[in-house]
């Protein structure tokens, strides 16, 4: 559990990362539907993981956190801007399949209740 500051900076930075990214003009992004599941900062804030999720599912999400990688100078420049930190935080992207698996017990739950 995080402090305020923490929490605080995490929801901002998510909220800033989820614009920068439907700006990008990677065909590796643009062409599907990413979203930043969850981000977390470390208590001094200079470093955040970012938690990249696909509809597509779990290799489209490992393929846009490759493009978000060699992007991720570009994108921590402009997130630093908008925020108008001092120093913007380190990123790290990885890959994750909350959006599948949410997707998965919905079909589930529709399935029974067709039953």
């Amino acid at each position: 559990m995080g402090t305020y500051k923490q929490d605080r900076a995490a929801e901002d930075i998510k909220r800033e990362l989820a614009a920068v990214i439907r700006e990008l003009k990677d065909p590796r992004i643009a062409e599907h539907l990413i979203s930043v599941s969850r981000a977390e900062v470390t208590g001094d804030l200079s470093y955040v993981k970012v938690y990249i999720s696909a509809i597509e599912g779990l290799e489209t999400a490992k393929n846009a956190v490759k493009a978000l990688t060699n992007a991720s100078g570009l994108i921590r420049r402009e997130v630093g801007k908008r925020l108008r930190l001092r120093k913007a935080p380190e990123l790290k992207f990885i890959a994750d399949d909350s959006i599948e698996y949410g997707m998965s017990i919905a079909k589930k739950l529709e399935d029974l209740v067709d039953d």
